[in-house]
């Protein structure tokens, strides 16, 4: 009889009835508590909605370039025209979408590949974690834009590239704050439990592990889609974005770098949607880490 009580326990455990204890009352009263994340999701909001809408709310087209050079801002043109002639509020507003999307694939392929590798480095250990996490350290030793900027010289510029590039500049983050989730986790009571009734690797790692690892992947996550939009502003404005011809915030800084003293407004508004964008995020997560009360995975490089 008290071998079966055992057994009971085990598999009560092994079904993750001991998992870290998450109050939901209690992260949603914190939740509504924190302002950040409350300015931020209005932000964010506003700007996917932009994103998603922007090509039909438009009142010009990108490339229209018969209202003057170099116009200030005016009712007809809220954000002047540039050294082409283009409406700049349009440039902006479609280039939305663009950034948008760098910002937002980048960071899912990130953590797809960086995900999986810091759950296998974690779970595993040994002479796997050694090799994963060595690959992970050579990555983490280079600058980002100095490791985005090597890969795009390398490929090519294009969309699908400087996501790509991106992407890889920030899997080592992804991979370090995994890995040490799983360590930790794979200890607990649940997971030895799993183990002792003869779970299959995949079915800890799905069931048990990931779940209690979805507060700082979110964060991270927002985190990497700020990082995204940053580094693909910057590698537009160095000229190694996306393609020339495709209106986003970064070439609209490249453009306007050499009238900067007689236009002014060609880099500043590009400039403030992408201070605004990486606030958001950078708002929403810091909120949001606080809320899940765990602790912030992005370390400055």
């Amino acid at each position: 009889m008290r071998d079966a009580s055992i057994a009971a326990d085990i598999q009560t455990l092994a079904a993750g009835d001991l998992q870290p204890p998450r109050s939901r009352s209690r992260f949603w009263t914190r939740l509504r508590s924190e302002r950040k994340v409350l300015i931020g999701l209005v932000l964010l909001g506003a700007f996917a909605i932009l994103a998603i809408i922007g090509p039909w709310i438009s009142p010009y087209g990108p490339d229209d370039n018969d209202f003057g050079l170099l116009m200030e801002p005016s009712w007809r043109h809220p954000m002047g025209t540039d050294s082409y002639g283009r409406d700049l509020f349009s440039r902006v507003l479609i280039g939305t979408r663009v950034s948008f999307s760098v910002g937002l694939l980048a960071a899912l392929l990130a953590l797809a590949i960086g995900g999986l590798a810091g759950m296998i480095a974690g779970f595993y250990g040994g002479k796997i974690d050694s090799v994963i996490m060595r690959f992970v350290e050579l990555l983490w030793s280079f600058p980002v834009i100095v490791l985005a900027v090597g890969m795009v010289a390398f490929f090519g510029a294009g969309f699908r590239n400087v996501v790509v590039a991106i992407a890889v500049a920030y899997i080592d983050d992804f991979a370090r704050i995994i890995r040490a989730e799983v360590l930790s986790l794979r200890e607990q009571d649940f997971s030895l439990a799993a183990r002792a009734i003869g779970a299959r690797d995949r079915r800890i790692l799905s069931r048990h592990l990931l779940p209690n690892m979805v507060a700082p992947i979110i964060v991270q996550f927002t985190f990497a889609v700020g990082l995204g939009i940053l580094t693909e502003s910057t590698l537009t404005y160095l000229g190694l974005g996306v393609n020339p011809s495709t209106p986003t915030w970064g070439l609209a800084l490249n453009e306007g770098r050499d009238f900067i003293r007689q236009a002014w407004w060609i880099s500043v508004f590009p400039g403030l949607a992408i201070v605004t964008t990486v606030l958001a995020l950078n708002l929403f997560g810091d909120g949001l880490r606080d809320a899940l009360d765990v602790r912030s995975v992005s370390e400055s490089r």
